[in-house]
């Protein structure tokens, strides 16, 4: 009987880092485009795209990727917040 409810709780922690690392990824693949993508590569397409007097790809160089970072650490925080209560690991 031990060792069915330890590989039930290897299992839900394995789940859990699964859905963890997934959501980490996520993330950063996010990151990376806008600000990578957005800000240097993509610059030239978005030249064209005015926001805040300037055009979009330097806006998403000087200030875009910053308030995107901002709003992944918030998701980032909320959404493992609502996995750890799904896991039963919660503070």
């Amino acid at each position: 009987m031990a060792d069915q409810s330890t590989h039930t709780q290897a299992d839900g922690a394995a789940g859990y880092w699964t859905a963890n690392i997934r959501i980490i990824t996520i993330s950063l693949i996010i990151w990376a485009l806008v600000s990578f993508g957005f800000g240097i590569l993509l610059r030239p397409l978005l030249a064209g795209i005015g926001i805040g007097g300037t055009d979009l790809g330097f806006w998403f160089a000087q200030q875009g990727s910053i308030l995107v970072f901002l709003a992944l650490i918030f998701f980032y925080a909320w959404r493992m917040n609502k996995l750890d209560k799904e896991f039963g690991v919660e503070e």
